[in-house]
């Protein structure tokens, strides 16, 4: 009798199960927006990253509608080959505008941007320092390299400071990788100094914008932007399915920088090309970003007055200034419930759980499409649940 060499899937799913790590997904029906349906029922949503309301909006499907029409619905391959349109050149340039770099490449997702960069940029002579917390396509990437990795604490300079005084001198170059909005906390690196000590140290710097592009700055161009850091050496890279309302990456920096990624990065290199409709979103939502700068305004008070009302529950509201607001609960099962129970509220703001996190919380994300009157439905039902 043979054994069966897949047992141990049904094992390991069981293990998951015991642990209340099991997930599965919600299908959402509709646009996407500050309210949607799941399985037919209406829910106030606190979940989406999509913060400026764009993914909904008519003026990106109507962009993406004209070029599917004019360009087919896909790039039906690699940019190198048959894949490159006139339309990513005019995104990538856009994007250079706004991050006011020299240059950018777009990539087919922001974990491709992530992998093919940080894997064209070192290996195994070198050496990346990680934030601890940083998101998983960081983290691939730097694995992908064959370089060595250290983690250091949360934004802790001093311990980052301190690895690169005990290690860079015995690697040739050295890689610090951080978010800029960490997703499943809500704060932010503190990228001054990180840049300071990547100049001491003759280090590069790679900061993913995934969740400050569009929301971050006094334009919208990121954390860079925030703590004025324009114009210094970063490799910066960002994503267009969040804020932006798309689908895709990108990396931004020098001419040199981008033209040595479309030579080596294989994530780049050997992908079919963004499609021409998530282009043409994409570059109609950098243009409202540009126009309409209200959007942020609005979205940063609704952030205020919600970060005010979760502050006076008495539980633990972890340190934020993105629109990601996280309440921290004793375990899993406190966060699963408190999350059904807004559920049962027609409120969506799902649990995050280990192993995504090192604690259990409800993740609250607001969006510029909320109205104060959503805002306060859910500070009402959350107060209630929490007295």
């Amino acid at each position: 009798m043979t054994t069966n060499p897949y047992s141990w899937i049904e094992q390991s799913l069981d293990t998951i199960h015991r642990a209340g790590w099991y997930r599965s997904t919600n299908t959402i029906s509709g646009r996407p927006g500050a309210t949607i349906k799941i399985d037919g029922r209406p829910y106030l949503n606190f979940a989406s990253n999509d913060y400026l309301g764009l993914a909904g909006d008519d003026r990106l499907i109507a962009a993406a509608i004209a070029a599917t029409q004019e360009h087919g619905t896909g790039s039906t391959g690699s940019r190198l080959i048959t894949g490159h349109r006139e339309l990513h050149r005019a995104l990538e340039r856009t994007i250079a505008t706004l991050k006011q770099t020299e240059d950018a490449l777009v990539f087919s997702s922001g974990y491709l941007a992530n992998v093919g960069a940080i894997a064209s940029l070192v290996g195994k002579r070198d050496l990346v320092l990680a934030d601890q917390y940083n998101h998983s396509s960081l983290r691939t990437g730097a694995s992908i390299s064959g370089a060595t990795i250290l983690d250091y604490a949360h934004c802790n300079i001093e311990d980052l400071s301190n690895n690169l005084a005990q290690q860079r001198d015995g690697f040739q170059r050295c890689l610090i990788l951080t978010d800029s909005v960490f997703s499943m906390d809500g704060d932010l690196c503190p990228l001054p100094e990180i840049l300071n000590l990547a100049d001491q140290f003759e280090c590069m710097v790679l900061i993913d914008e995934a969740h400050a592009t569009g929301v971050m700055g006094e334009t919208g161009a990121g954390c860079v932007e925030h703590f004025g850091c324009t114009g210094r050496r970063i490799v910066q890279m960002g994503t267009l399915s969040k804020a932006l309302g798309s689908l895709g990456g990108y990396i931004a920096g020098s001419a040199t920088l981008i033209d040595f990624l479309r030579n080596r990065a294989p994530s780049w290199i050997y992908t079919t090309g963004l499609s021409p409709a998530d282009t043409a979103a994409a570059l109609e939502a950098i243009r409202i970003v540009q126009q309409e700068p209200h959007r942020r305004q609005h979205l940063w008070n609704l952030v205020t007055s919600l970060k005010t009302v979760l502050q006076q529950t008495g539980l633990k509201v972890l340190p934020s200034e993105s629109p990601i607001l996280c309440v921290q609960f004793p375990n899993v099962k406190s966060a699963l419930e408190t999350s059904q129970a807004l559920k049962e509220q027609g409120i969506f703001a799902p649990a995050i759980r280990p192993p995504t996190v090192p604690t259990s919380r409800i993740r609250f994300t607001v969006m510029a499409t909320h109205e104060p009157e959503q805002i306060h439905r859910l500070a009402t039902a959350f107060g209630l649940l929490c007295v």
